[in-house]
């Protein structure tokens, strides 16, 4: 039973990345998501952060099914959560589009802590 909530935990962290990663794909997204629009400078950054996102979401997606890959799984979903939520604390906590990354982040939390725990365990032995 409990595999099947690793794998269930690791699918959430995987969707909650899903968006960021589409805005590799379809740019425009970054003025819904991120209130950015999709040309000049910040663009470029923001799609090219669609591709690291890409990454996240596909190491959870590896992670969910191939056990020895979790610990790293846990690494690279713990660094885009935990990440962007001390970034924006240290920004004051803005409003607008930013909230809601943090708001999802902040979900992503309990997942990822599940993930965490049951990838860094001691491995117990059978008596």
């Amino acid at each position: 039973m409990e595999k099947r909530w690793v794998v269930v935990a690791w699918m959430i962290l995987a969707i909650i990345h899903m968006p960021p990663a589409a805005v590799l794909m379809a740019p425009e997204l970054s003025t819904r998501l991120y209130g950015v629009e999709p040309h000049g400078t910040i663009a470029t950054l923001i799609t090219h952060r669609g591709a690291l996102f890409l990454t996240v979401m596909a190491s959870c997606l590896f992670a969910a099914f191939d056990p020895a890959s979790r610990r790293l799984g846990t690494i690279s979903a713990g660094i885009s959560v935990v990440g962007f939520l001390l970034i924006y604390l240290q920004a004051g906590l803005p409003d607008g589009p930013l909230r809601t990354v943090a708001l999802v982040d902040s979900a992503a939390l309990v997942p990822l802590a599940f993930v965490v725990w049951a990838a860094w365990r001691p491995a117990t032995t059978a008596p």
